[in-house]
């Protein structure tokens, strides 16, 4: 390794355990080496990474930052290093932070988890569900899923899938308030909508007549970060909502749920990807787990 990353694997090993002379006895390096190439990261760094006394060793709040992204990049380096040692055939493993959309992640990731984590047991899978946008580098996320168009940014991107919005409603609610028959009728209907992106909506339509696009304020008595806990509210006859149609299939085709304003719909198609950092040398946790997703969702439709 070069100096820095000689520097950075000398700092993991005394903040991991906790002493210089633990560090120098697993590096084979004296403790005043140890202390010497720690203090020299430090001054180049411009910042305190340890905080010394006679006794211990104790991380400062940039410690536990640089030791945490550390840890990760000498594993990439251990990685790299394997995938040449074995004719480029890397075993992936190490921990994989995925984040994904609730109702994404109940439906279509969540049921192919057994099989992956037994192709590859040597992956530790963090998996979060929340239907926020995440900064993949601030929250130290390796893969995001991603419904709706992407901005312009630096992360690749696999495109899993597609989905067109649909606004649903139960039997009951209708039963009750009336099918909406135009974008107007909304005025009188309770609309059940997420609180993650403003406190109230506008539902995009498209004239049947001509081809005009136009939006309807929504308004209700219920909102929620997630696309579940709208689902549920909407087939306990709550109200409208409008959701991704891959999220309400089911509930579709088993009655639970009824299209409405159809003939309204702008048939706007979102597409859902899997997003991760741009890097030359993709980790092989992070590229098995993207393939595998891709077979999934192409076995399973």
């Amino acid at each position: 390794m070069d100096n820095a990353a000689g520097e950075m694997e000398v700092f993991v090993h005394a903040a991991t355990l906790g002493s210089f002379s633990a560090a120098g006895r697993a590096l084979r390096l004296s403790p005043s080496a140890v202390s010497k190439l720690v203090s020299r990261l430090e001054e180049r760094l411009g910042t305190r990474l340890m905080a010394r006394s006679t006794r211990s060793l104790s991380l400062t709040p940039e410690g536990e930052l640089y030791l945490e992204r550390a840890q990760r990049i000498l594993e990439e380096i251990r990685e790299a290093e394997r995938a040449v040692a074995f004719g480029g055939a890397a075993l992936p493993r190490g921990r994989l932070r995925v984040s994904a959309s609730v109702a994404f992640g109940v439906r279509f990731i969540v049921p192919l988890l057994p099989d992956f984590l037994a192709r590859y047991p040597d992956v530790q899978l963090d998996l979060s569900l929340t239907d926020g946008i995440i900064d993949l580098v601030g929250e130290r996320t390796d893969i995001a899923i991603r419904v709706g168009a992407l901005p312009d940014t630096a992360l690749k991107a696999r495109k899993l899938m597609e989905s067109r919005r649909v606004i649903v409603a139960a039997p009951s609610y209708l039963d009750r308030r009336g099918e909406p028959l135009t974008p107007d009728d909304l005025d009188r209907h309770n609309g059940l909508t997420f609180n993650f992106r403003q406190s109230w909506e506008e539902w995009p339509f498209r004239d049947p007549a001509t081809g005009r696009l136009f939006t309807r304020s929504v308004r209700g008595n219920f909102e929620a970060n997630n696309g579940p806990t709208v689902r549920a509210l909407c087939v306990a006859g709550v109200g409208l909502a409008r959701v991704g149609r891959f999220h309400v299939q089911p509930d579709i085709e088993a009655g639970r749920l009824v299209p409405v304003l159809e003939s309204f719909n702008p048939n706007d198609i979102e597409p859902i990807h899997a997003v991760y950092a741009s890097h030359p040398h993709l980790a092989a946790r992070i590229r098995a787990f993207i393939d595998f997703l891709t077979e999934g969702r192409a076995e399973g439709g």
